[in-house]
């Protein structure tokens, strides 16, 4: 079997139209619900616990992540898995001390709560970290969808890419901008279960091929895999610093994050909301898992068939590459474009989150901010959609230039998306934790915090010193708490603000 003269089928591509109608779909059907801004933003702060979780889920295990696992576990093996050992004691900590202080504030914008404790100049920093952070991360999405999945399975040209990217935008505005957050979670809740239901296809059609479970559990370590290490400053992946790692990642994103933030006062109490956030964590432990199993399968797969395996490239290579072919070439007519679709359901649910979450930042904190003028609540709407139009045409154009990154995807999500995670954090930690934190000391060391984050990510080409990527969070977490609590204790010529 040729793999390069591989394409989807007509019905593949019926499959593929019609879930895309069907978003726009959705999208018409709430614009007609949604009333007022509180309902288009906050789906009126009522929503269901499970439904919000499974959207919160969805949000943040983009398609990436969807890819990016399975390659992972190909290339180097199944340490990244480590970094599930830290998610019991994520909840613990987002549900006993973030979600109750932040559902207890009124407010819209995660960012309006900075501004109480630690003044104007760190609310908008905040807000300007987190909007850099998700337009270059729906620009990533946007570019691993077309120029990594759809262009190179499809064999069309590379200019194509550009096209791909303007479509995949296109639709995801349209319904986002059109249903709000409840349009955004219904059709996050439809794609997570295509998620799901795509990984255990997948898996089913391998083993089936294959002859049997057995058959892809590797009999011996593989020798291009990274060997087992709990603690190795010079390790790629080790268990210690991937746990840790993952903790700090889910805990600051679950405190700053407005993507988060906003689902939990979308729920009614703090109650529905720990319910919420726990959902989400299942649903990402059930499919980090069967994304380690499908990353093993693949590799049994294409060791047994290594004539699909792309043309002048090895299989590790090509890793990130194996599952969009294997999805081509393994499944039934129909079933590709079912799992095609639920690949790009990944990308369009954060694609549609990303959206919707940066226009609600750009209208509270920016807009509504600094406007003299009250907007009528009429107009308020109209405003929002024209933001959520505006954000998409940037990330399309941003996902251009995203390819110039080096490393795997893995490591392109870290480089990129995962930049400004602990910086964004340093100032809402200072300002619900340190009692003793100041304006101006806080507003330096979240500075500090996104140099440090930079210098760690791109060590290799600033430094030609090859530090592992997993070290970007924890250190520049740490190293904006140190510096935004020792200039707190100098007399700058700031006095703390009423905590809130």
């Amino acid at each position: 079997m040729d793999i390069e003269t591989m394409s989807l089928s007509k019905l593949d591509w019926v499959v593929i139209a019609t879930y895309g109608i069907g978003m726009l779909t959705v999208g018409w059907y709430y614009s007609r619900i949604n009333k007022d801004t509180e309902d288009y933003m906050l789906g009126g702060r009522k929503m269901t616990s499970w439904r919000v979780g499974l959207s919160l889920f969805a949000t943040m295990f983009s398609a990436v992540s969807y890819l990016a696992m399975p390659g992972e576990i190909v290339k180097y093996g199944p340490m990244i898995l480590c970094t599930m050992a830290g998610y019991p004691f994520v909840y613990f900590v987002v549900g006993r001390y973030f979600i109750p202080y932040i559902m207890k504030l009124k407010i819209s914008s995660a960012y309006e709560l900075l501004e109480s404790r630690l003044g104007i100049a760190n609310r908008m920093l905040a807000s300007v970290y987190f909007l850099i952070m998700r337009l270059v991360w729906m620009a990533v999405i946007i570019y691993m969808c077309s120029d990594k999945v759809i262009v190179p399975i499809m064999g069309w040209e590379e200019h194509t890419a550009l096209w791909v990217s303007i479509v995949l935008g296109f639709v995801t505005i349209i319904y986002t901008s059109m249903g709000g957050l409840r349009g955004v979670v219904f059709t996050d809740v439809v794609q997570t279960f295509i998620l799901f239901g795509g990984t255990i296809l997948a898996i089913v059609m391998i083993t089936n091929k294959l002859g049997g479970v057995s058959a892809w559990i590797p009999s011996e370590w593989p020798e291009h895999w990274a060997g087992w290490v709990f603690f190795d400053t010079k390790a790629r992946v080790c268990f210690l610093i991937a746990a840790i790692t993952s903790f700090g990642w889910y805990v600051c994103n679950a405190g700053s994050d407005q993507m988060a933030i906003q689902r939990y006062l979308a729920t009614r109490d703090s109650k529905a909301a720990r319910r919420m956030y726990l959902h989400s964590l299942i649903s990402n432990l059930l499919v980090s898992a069967l994304l380690g199993i499908l990353g093993l399968a693949l590799m049994a797969f294409f060791r047994e068939y290594p004539e699909l395996i792309p043309m002048g490239t090895t299989m590790t290579e090509s890793a990130d590459l194996l599952f969009p072919r294997f999805i081509v070439i393994g499944l039934p007519i129909g079933f590709s474009g079912l799992v095609l679709a639920g690949l790009l359901a990944a990308a369009m649910s954060s694609l549609s989150s990303g959206i919707n979450s940066s226009c609600l930042v750009i209208s509270t904190d920016f807009i509504v901010r600094f406007r003299k003028k009250k907007i009528a609540e009429a107009n308020q709407v109209k405003v929002a959609k024209i933001i959520s139009l505006c954000i998409g045409v940037v990330i399309v154009l941003l996902s251009l230039v995203i390819g110039n990154v080096k490393g795997n995807l893995l490591e392109l999500t870290y480089k990129t998306i995962n930049l400004l995670v602990a910086p964004l954090f340093v100032p809402f930690f200072m300002a619900m934790f340190v009692r003793s934190a100041r304006p101006t000391g806080t507003f330096i060391g979240t500075i500090i915090s996104a140099v440090v984050a930079s210098l760690v990510g791109f060590s290799d080409e600033i430094f030609a010193i090859s530090i592992s990527f997993l070290w970007m969070i924890p250190a520049s977490f740490v190293a904006g708490v140190v510096v935004s609590w020792v200039l707190s204790l100098l007399p700058l010529g700031q006095k703390a603000l009423p905590s809130s």
